[in-house]
């Protein structure tokens, strides 16, 4: 069995957090409460709680850039995370750091983009050509 990792962070509003992760991420629903909501979270299960989301600093550093932290995200094949950048450019994505691509030509060559939900909770998302780009060093 392929593992499945399960995050839980909180969110303000429920109804506005499924309007982000399902409908503009396009991750599945799941089960649900009036306190919590959980997604398919590209394969992985998002459980979102009603509550006060954890502060972030932007003390990380990405192609130069401060970076918030802490974040999390998904890594995803090439043409998903494409798709995925043009689905949130075109919804007006105010962007941490826009769409870029790191390391090219190099191992590891990876595409990212950081961004923050509407609770401020900050995701990346990364896009790789091959799973074997993963840990490339």
């Amino acid at each position: 069995m392929t593992s499945v990792f399960h995050l839980a962070i909180n969110v303000t509003d429920l109804d506005q957090a499924r309007a982000f992760y399902g409908d503009l991420l396009g991750c599945a629903p799941g089960r649900s409460t009036g306190t919590w909501a959980d997604f398919d979270f590209f394969g992985h299960q998002l459980s979102l709680h009603l509550g006060t989301p954890q502060p972030t600093a932007d003390s990380g550093e990405v192609a130069g850039r401060k970076v918030p932290m802490p974040h999390f995200g998904a890594i995803l094949d090439l043409d998903a995370w494409r798709a995925l950048a043009d689905r949130l450019q075109a919804a007006g994505t105010d962007w941490v750091l826009e769409p870029s691509v790191r390391f090219q030509g190099q191992p590891g060559e990876q595409w990212t983009m950081f961004l923050r939900d509407p609770f401020g909770n900050a995701l990346e998302f990364k896009g790789v050509r091959s799973r074997a780009e993963i840990f490339a060093r």
